[in-house]
């Protein structure tokens, strides 16, 4: 039991440093002022979902998810 729990932290560590590199990647909301003016329907706009920053999102959405998971089968002593 020992070698897993030892697998899983280091998995929970792998996920938290992927994790703030993917957080620090993407754009900030305030990072395009044309949407002020409506030129944020552009196709990347439209696209969002399609597109790296979109992908990025839903990336961190799953890491976050696992994150939470693995920080909690953590602190039950389970293991």
């Amino acid at each position: 039991m020992a070698a897993l729990r030892i697998v899983i932290q280091i998995l929970f560590i792998l996920i938290c440093i992927v994790l703030t590199v993917i957080v620090l990647m993407q754009e900030g909301k305030s990072a395009g002022l044309g949407a002020i003016s409506g030129a944020a329907e552009t196709y990347w706009g439209k696209n969002k979902g399609r597109s790296m920053e979109g992908k990025l999102v839903k990336l961190t959405k799953y890491l976050a998810i696992g994150f939470m998971v693995i920080s909690i089968i953590l602190n039950l002593n389970v293991f």
